[in-house]
């Protein structure tokens, strides 16, 4: 897009490969894509299909399955932990990937606090990163006072910057701004709609993480706009978009109707609109 480079996430829930995702994203117009990782998964080759697509790797989505472990894990959990995301680290290096996306905690109904032994921990991954010149960007998920925690611990540290979910604000952070808190150190998006929290008394669960495209929630874009343009971020806008509904939902049942052009080229048009609405 003129003067806004737009990225879209690869799922595992498209009838297409990896490979034949990424092809169609640049048929449709976006500039860069981001993919999860496990091991195994033939990063290298996504990397090299970018250089011929003349696209943007924009980053690699680290797994989080582990994430609680990093904080109250024993020592073999933590250890395992920790090892799973340094393997991240080499594959984005291997790869010429700049961002790992991690996040800061798993859990629900959880009163169980940050502790020094995950701080450390991370710091392990921390350290591991800037070997390689990799930015580690935490995202804000449940357990938001891990996500402060390790904000705080490594603000000082030009390797840590914050990913920041605009659907898990609305559905796991009852709506705060955490843009004001911590968009100086914003260096990567995930943009998707919601519809925020839907049980009465506030209980968060992960079922209401929809990930809808723009406009199909109730997201405000165009206070989302001035929120990114407030906090200075230039970088890559990510849209990170489900196909598939949760368990028992079926607010996006109508993206699996579609053909997977269709709803490609939707995501496309709609990542333009919020794109536009930017003062850059």
């Amino acid at each position: 897009m003129w003067k806004q480079k737009l990225c879209l996430s690869t799922t595992d829930d498209s009838p297409l490969s990896t490979k034949e995702q990424i092809m169609l994203f640049k048929k449709s117009g976006f500039e860069a894509f981001f993919t999860g990782w496990k091991p195994g998964e033939p990063v290298k080759e996504y990397a090299e299909l970018a250089n011929e697509l003349g696209m943007i790797y924009q980053s690699i989505h680290a797994p989080f399955g582990k994430a609680d472990d990093m904080w109250h894990g024993d020592d073999s959990l933590g250890k395992a932990a920790v090892e799973e995301l340094i393997d991240c680290v080499h594959a984005c290096a291997e790869c010429g990937v700049e961002i790992m996306i991690v996040h800061a905690f798993i859990g629900f109904d959880d009163d169980r606090k940050p502790t020094e032994q995950g701080l450390e921990r991370f710091g392990k991954v921390v350290d591991e990163a800037q070997k390689y010149s990799v930015k580690i960007a935490f995202e804000n998920t449940e357990g938001e006072e891990y996500l402060a925690a390790l904000l705080e611990h490594f603000k000082d540290n030009d390797s840590v910057g914050f990913c920041w979910d605009s659907g898990h604000e609305m559905c796991y952070n009852y709506s705060k701004d955490l843009l004001a808190l911590y968009g100086d150190k914003l260096i990567a998006t995930h943009l998707n709609d919601n519809l925020g929290i839907s049980d009465f008394g506030g209980r968060i669960y992960w079922t209401d993480d929809l990930h809808l495209l723009p406009f199909d929630g109730i997201a405000d874009w165009d206070g989302i706009a001035k929120r990114l343009d407030r906090c200075g971020f230039n970088g890559i806008m990510t849209f990170e978009l489900n196909i598939r509904s949760k368990p028992d939902r079926h607010e996006n049942d109508i993206y699996t109707k579609m053909t997977t052009e269709e709803y490609i080229a939707e995501c496309y048009k709609r990542a333009c609109r919020v794109a536009a609405k930017r003062r850059r």
